[in-house]
């Protein structure tokens, strides 16, 4: 046996013995580093005669080829194994019973919150938020309120305590101030809806002083009130998923729009059920109108170039509407009893494709 042979024996059963990476790497090292053996014996072909260096140069880059893919394959063999003992030991035991499942139910409110919001945005309708606490110039005076109004007396609105030399501050009585940041920051054409908390010194069955509102807003340079009303006749049906409902704008005040109108829907009582797009009863759902121009102004747009429509309803409200919801303050009392009877579960995720609810 020659001492290449001899080399090339001893370095693939070191090779072979490798048990880890680092180890492999040691020996990959050792072999063909560039004071590794091989190099080594490489690097002498240079003092060589032409004929020495003709018969042990195929010899030598041979044995270098060999170790190299021996090298190759054990780290192959090596990642191989430390991969399978890690899907061994991160193995999840499907077969492990999951019953019973933890306990808890999405709240109608939230459930309803998302079900307006697939429906919009299949329209093209963007999502926007703002501060749950507003200053008057956004809650108010954009939105074309008189210095006068009564919401801004203290029996409708939460005024916080003033702070020295800060505008004063009101926890938001509506999401139109969403509105107003949306126009004075984004440029037109805008197609967005605003969900959110508000706030309003009322208290009764069907008010409560925390409650949920979402908003519509539409600007661009061609809308008119028949865009408005097809829009929210599709909502309508789309949301309580019936065909064909009648519903009807009557004239109203807004002090942010005009004209402005109530919209009501056509709907019946059979019993306790609330049946909405038939019967000889018409319900007011939701405020609506076309956007003031001056609050297009206070926006800095023209009311030359730009018009646009504005919505706004009730998610609490909707949610009494839709599924049978007598008492709105049932749904901020925090009882398990209720929501696990009034409660959806969490895979029932609101779809156009399979229907929005349960």
């Amino acid at each position: 046996m020659t001492d290449l042979d001899r080399l090339e024996k001893n370095l693939l059963q070191q090779i072979e013995a490798a048990d880890s990476e680092e180890a492999l790497e040691s020996v990959r090292v050792q072999a063909l580093g560039k004071k590794g053996q091989v190099s080594v014996q490489m690097k002498s072909l240079g003092k060589m005669s032409p004929e020495e260096r003709k018969q042990k140069g195929p010899l030598l880059n041979g044995l270098k080829a060999r170790i190299g893919e021996a090298i190759g394959a054990r780290k192959e063999q090596l990642e191989r194994a430390a991969l399978e003992a890690r899907l061994a030991n991160e193995r999840a035991d499907i077969t492990l019973p999951i019953r019973p499942l933890p306990k808890g139910k999405i709240h109608p409110i939230t459930q309803v919150a998302e079900e307006v919001a697939v429906i919009f945005a299949d329209m093209g309708f963007e999502i926007r938020e703002g501060p749950d606490m507003e200053d008057d110039f956004h809650n108010f005076t954009a939105l074309n309120f008189p210095p006068d109004h009564p919401a801004r007396e203290l029996h409708d609105t939460f005024f916080l305590e003033r702070q020295e030399g800060a505008d004063p501050m009101v926890l938001r009585t509506h999401t139109s101030p969403v509105q107003i940041r949306t126009m004075m920051s984004e440029k037109p054409p805008l197609r967005v809806i605003i969900p959110g908390r508000t706030f309003r010194c009322d208290s009764d069955q069907t008010h409560t002083p925390m409650f949920h509102q979402v908003e519509g807003l539409v600007i661009d340079k061609q809308t008119h009130m028949g865009h408005l009303k097809g829009t929210l006749n599709a909502f309508i049906e789309a949301f309580f998923e019936v065909d064909g409902v009648e519903t009807r704008l009557r004239p109203h005040f807004f002090p942010f729009t005009e004209p402005s109108a109530e919209m009501d829907v056509r709907y019946s009582r059979v019993g306790n059920e609330l049946r909405i797009g038939q019967g000889d009863s018409w319900m007011e759902i939701l405020g609506c109108g076309m956007v003031h121009p001056n609050v297009l102004k206070n926006c800095g747009l023209d009311p030359d170039e730009y018009q646009g429509f504005a919505f706004g309803m009730g998610i609490d409200r909707l949610a009494m509407l839709k599924y049978g919801i007598p008492d709105l303050r049932d749904m901020f009392a925090a009882d398990a009893r209720w929501l696990e009877h009034y409660g959806f579960d969490a895979l029932d995720q609101p779809n156009l494709a399979t229907g929005l609810s349960r």
